[in-house]
């Protein structure tokens, strides 16, 4: 049974204070570390497993064919129905982490997103690696841009740097409006947006800082 505090009894007050610019950091950068794990837990469970399990309906056709032919059709829906899920899985797996960007590095992620924006755009970019974090929220950033851009484009440039225990990424030739939806990716690490051109098309500038 609940009973009212004494009337000279002191009730404790806690106030809740807003994470400092040091725990947001570690919090975004372990942010960035789960979503590296869930998508290799795609990659290597999930994906693996509907890729063998595809196989072995492959293998059970030939094992069936002089026994039940009319079974044919069947196994082959079922092999296009796993062949489907695989690749909403690898699709689902991309867009928390893709893989090109765990295995290969920022560079080769780039310039994969490049093939896919229906503008022109050439990527350089070194071979080396940088903090993962500052990977992930440049690739994402820089490809929200290039899918957002149309064929009229026909002269971007991405250009990777490395600068002062930041990583720097340069978009040329962009509308220079997007430079908020790149703000929304690179805050959490400490980013900044630089943005030269006022109205129409200019140059982004994003620098994040590495660990």
């Amino acid at each position: 049974m609940a009973t009212d505090p004494a009337p000279d009894a002191v009730v404790p007050t806690v106030r809740l204070l807003s994470p400092g610019p040091d725990e947001l950091l570690r919090s975004h950068r372990a942010h960035w570390a789960r979503r590296r794990r869930l998508e290799r837990q795609l990659h290597d469970g999930a994906s693996l497993r509907i890729s063998a399990l595809a196989l072995r309906i492959g293998v059970m056709r030939h094992r069936i064919a002089q026994s039940a032919p009319d079974l044919d059709e069947t196994i082959d829906e079922l092999q296009e129905q796993l062949h489907a899920v695989l690749q909403e899985l690898r699709d689902v797996a991309g867009h928390i982490y893709p893989t090109l960007l765990d295995e290969a590095g920022l560079g080769p992620a780039l310039r994969e997103a490049a093939d896919r924006s229906e503008a022109v755009v050439r990527v350089v970019a070194p071979d080396g690696r940088f903090d993962p974090a500052a990977e992930g929220a440049a690739y994402f950033a820089v490809a929200d841009v290039l899918s957002s851009l149309g064929g009229v484009f026909r002269d971007v440039t991405v250009t990777v740097t490395a600068e002062e225990r930041a990583l720097v990424v340069v978009l040329d030739e962009v509308p220079v409006d997007a430079g908020g939806r790149m703000l929304d990716e690179v805050a959490g690490l400490g980013g900044t947006i630089d943005v030269t051109g006022g109205t129409g098309v200019g140059t982004i500038t994003a620098r994040i800082p590495c660990a």
